[in-house]
């Protein structure tokens, strides 16, 4: 095997600038055994290559070849098949897997063990060996290029390396060097003996020369011995000077130390002292409250604008002072504590004097506009608080001081003013009420503003008084609980058209004055009490707790402000305390409107919504505009109980057996509705109920009607039928309502196919027995008969035509035509004024009768000479003078 490990080497590896690392004889498992060799070999060139080598014997003669090679870095696995037991097959795993049976279980394993070193030492690549004994992969020492000889003719590094191998092959300079040797001693092959003789006296005389070399050196070798001396005595002195400099070095070193000791402590000292006085300075700047300023927070005017002005400069100070922001430790200092103390003692005496102060001036208020309520007792107006606002107003910054330093005087007095305030405005409200209630009942002088009912005198009415005034006031007045059949009997002039006006304005008066009312007091109180009233926090509001108890929003500690949106709540909870009484009579007031007439809830359903979106415009959480928003309701309810007071009045209708219908009252009543509510929904904000109303009422109009019309038994269904659609259409038409512009299409379809059913019915057939004959006639040519061959039927021929035409002379028909108009005119009523419009309809439709029965005359009996003994022309002058003389 070293052999051909050699022949390798020399033959294939050498001239690639390889070396065979090992070698092992193999073949492939499962065919027909031809032997190959896989080698390790590495390059001898950097960067190192390592590869594996099949190497086969030529088929032509003994040498070798290299066939295919493998780079190591591509091989995956190494699977030995048995760890245990011998066993020379193994499989590699490059790109596919080949499988290899070695001719000896230790080849293998030589080989193994050469490829695991290999990757160890040049690649460090992940190689799984599968099924290898742990003793084959044992760290041994690294395959080096040191641990074989360099050159072209480098000895091979077998797989075992903890020997070299038998032969070891010379390199270039060796040969060269033998050679020389050998052609000086040409008998060195023939007499070993003498030429090893040769060479040991060669030695000799070169160990000779090498002790002589020696000796003479000894002399100069002395002579630096001296030197050496002489060079370590000085250094013997140096090392002693050095050693008293060191001395001194120590001596300054110490005397430094204590200087700089010295100077750190005077140093910190400073430091210590400069940061005293500014501590000092700090406490003093921030902590002293001048005098002037403790003058007036204990003995401040709180009456006079000057006062008010140096105690809220005082209280600015003082709260600058107590909210400075202490450095660590100050807070220990007495001095400190005494201070804050002092400060502390001033807040609680300012505090109690500017609440005791304001609390006197809202029990102030309260008497003075007492005694300015007898002069509007008579006037439809309130009583303005602007100067009371701009009086307080002065005290704004004061109370926001007070919010800051002390919230439980502040919420005190925000107390004390609601419950002042309210029973204040509580009795100019109701007395404003009364005052709009006397004169929308009308029962004393007029006003010389409203051209209205007012009162001379001072009002002590209560409500349940003045209800009964209003049912003695209303005496000529239409009743609520009186038919709409009577109302809808009376003319428009009989309606009161100026009451209603009056009403309206009277209303729009109430709310006129009512809105700038509460918009003043709710900018006063966000301005006064400091509090927000136009920015919302996101999320629900707190409800408050029971007005009557105080409390005005959840529970805060005293001096914690209130977060932006629980203001906002508190400012709408103010309000409705302060004002608990508008809805309530706002409410009765509407209550009294709706009594004295249903339809004064248009004109309040119109003026509630304008105000309600004016207020929404300016802040739809306000209290104003949720009042309104709620009366609102109230109004919106009491209109559509109107809607249906007059749907059901509709269907009690009853209608008289012994006189005709003529237009029924509902119907006037609609158009009377209609009317008004146009002329006051004009340009209004809530069109939508208006338009909804319509409908219902429209829809129960045409309903009863019909109803109306079936038990009629006076007047005929389709008179009915036919001048109160006329009528309603005419109104649809008048008043243009967009939305019932399908209903005004119905309305005039059904009047007139009622009255061409009305017509038809009336008119009847006039000429009867000529009509019967005709309609045998077209029923012998509906059966097959042709229209000239009708005369030669017995029944049917010209003699029998005659016949019949003789009973219908002029004077007949003008008769019967006659008749029929006095008939006519009995079923219609005048209202409508529609008997010439269905006479002439009437006169169209005989003239159709007519042209009919001579073109049959004409078609059945051609040539005859038999014509009917009037002409259209008569039957146009019959009609006429009939009308005429009517």
């Amino acid at each position: 095997m070293t052999a051909i490990k050699h022949a390798l080497q020399r033959d294939i590896f050498t001239p690639n600038d390889e070396r065979l690392l090992s070698i092992v004889n193999v073949c492939k498992a499962g065919k027909k055994k031809k032997n190959c060799f896989l080698c390790a070999t590495v390059t001898t060139e950097r960067p190192v290559q390592v590869k594996v080598v099949k190497v086969k014997k030529s088929d032509k003669g003994d040498f070798y070849k290299r066939q295919i090679a493998w780079a190591l870095r591509d091989l995956a696995v190494v699977d030995a098949k048995d760890a245990i037991k011998e066993n020379p097959e193994f499989d590699l795993h490059f790109e596919k897997i080949y499988k290899w049976v070695a001719s000896s279980t230790a080849e293998k394993n030589t080989f193994i063990s050469c490829i695991w070193k290999l990757n160890q030492r040049y690649l460090r690549k992940k190689i799984d060996f599968v099924n290898v004994s742990s003793q084959l992969l044992e760290e041994l020492p690294k395959v080096t290029e040191e641990s074989v000889p360099s050159g072209e003719n480098q000895s091979v590094a077998g797989g075992d390396e903890e020997a070299v191998d038998e032969y070891q092959e010379l390199n270039a300079r060796e040969e060269q060097d033998i050679e020389i040797m050998m052609e000086g001693c040409e008998y060195a092959i023939s007499n070993a003996e003498a030429f090893a003789e040769k060479l040991s006296r060669e030695l000799q005389v070169l160990d000779g020369a090498n002790i002589q070399s020696i000796m003479a050196s000894e002399k100069q070798v002395n002579i630096l011995m001296k030197l050496l001396d002489e060079a370590l005595k000085e250094v013997d002195q140096i090392e002693l000077k050095l050693s008293s400099y060191e001395e001194m070095l120590q001596s300054v070193k110490e005397q430094m130390d204590q200087i700089s000791e010295s100077n750190h402590l005077i140093h910190l000292s400073n430091t210590n002292n400069v940061k005293l006085l500014s501590e000092i300075e700090f406490l003093v700047n921030h902590m002293d409250l001048a005098k002037g300023h403790i003058k007036a927070l204990q003995e401040g005017d709180l009456a006079s604008s000057r006062g008010i002005e140096a105690c809220t400069n005082a209280a600015d100070a003082l709260l600058q002072c107590m909210n400075i922001a202490l450095r660590p430790g100050h807070d220990m200092l007495m001095a400190v504590k005494q201070q804050q103390q002092r400060f502390s003692d001033l807040r609680e005496h300012f505090a109690r004097r500017l609440a005791s102060h304001l609390n006197n001036v809202f029990v102030q208020q309260g008497h003075d506009q007492s005694s300015t309520l007898a002069q509007h007792s008579v006037e439809l107006t309130l009583p303005n608080h602007h100067p009371f606002h701009r009086d307080l107003l002065r005290y704004a910054k004061l109370m926001e001081w007070l919010k800051s330093t002390d919230y439980g005087k502040y919420e005190g007095l925000t107390k004390n003013y609601m419950d002042y305030l309210s029973r204040l405005y509580e009795r100019e409200i109701k007395d404003f009420f009364e005052v709009a209630k006397i004169k929308m009942t009308g029962t004393t002088k007029e006003s010389k503003k409203f051209g209205l009912h007012g009162s001379s005198g001072k009002l002590t009415g209560s409500t349940s008084s003045l209800n009964k005034l209003t049912v003695q006031s209303s005496g000529n007045r239409r009743s609520q609980s009186s038919s709409l059949l009577d109302m809808g009997n009376m003319s428009t002039s009989d309606l009161d058209v100026a009451d209603r006006t009056k009403f309206d304005k009277i209303f729009e008066q109430v709310l006129s004055e009512l809105e700038p009312l509460c918009l003043a007091e709710q900018d006063f109180i966000s301005k006064f009490f400091k509090l927000q009233q136009h920015q919302s926090m996101p999320g629900t509001m707190t409800e408050a707790e029971d007005l009557d108890g105080g409390t005005l929003s959840r529970q805060h500690n005293s001096g914690t402000p209130l977060p932006v949106s629980s203001e906002k709540d508190m400012i709408r909870q103010m309000m409705i305390k302060i004002f608990r009484c508008i809805e309530p009579e706002l409410n009765n007031l509407i209550a009294l409107g709706d009594k004295i007439d249903s339809f004064n809830s248009l004109y309040m359903l119109v003026k509630m919504s304008h105000h309600v979106w004016t207020a929404q415009n300016v802040d739809p959480a306000s209290f104003l505009s949720t009042t309104l928003g709620n009366v609102l309701v109230t109004v919106k309810r009491n209109f559509d109980k109107c809607i249906s007071t007059q749907i059901r009045q509709m269907e009690e209708v009853k209608i008289s057996k012994k006189s005709k219908v003529g237009i029924l009252s509902f119907v006037t009543e609609f158009e009377e509705f209609a009317g008004l509510a146009e002329s006051i929904f004009k340009n209004a904000e809530r069109r939508g109920d208006l338009d909804k109303a319509y409908t219902k009422l429209i829809r129960g109009v045409f309903v009863n009607v019909e109803k109306v019309a079936n038990e009629s038994q006076k007047t005929p269904r389709d008179v009915v039928m036919m001048e109160n659609f006329h009528h309603i259409s005419a109104t649809l038409s008048r008043l243009k309502i967009s939305c019932l512009e399908a209903e005004k299409k119905e309305a005039k379809q059904k009047y007139t196919d009622h009255l061409q059913s009305y017509v038809i019915y009336s008119l009847g057939q006039p000429l009867e027995k000529l009509n019967h004959f005709f309609e045998g006639v077209e029923a012998r040519v509906a059966q097959g008969i042709r229209e000239e061959e009708v005369s030669y039927q017995l029944a049917f021929n010209k003699q029998e035509l005659r016949k019949v035409i003789k009973e219908y002379p002029g004077k007949e028909v003008k008769k019967g035509l006659d008749n029929l108009y006095k008939k006519v005119d009995k079923h219609l009523c005048e209202e409508e004024n529609l008997l010439q419009v269905v006479w002439h309809s009437m006169q169209d439709e005989f003239i159709r009768q007519y042209k009919h029965f001579e073109g049959l005359i004409a078609r059945c009996y051609p040539g005859s000479g038999v014509t009917m003994e009037f002409t259209i022309q008569d039957i146009l002058d019959y009609c006429s003078s009939i009308a005429q003389s009517h």
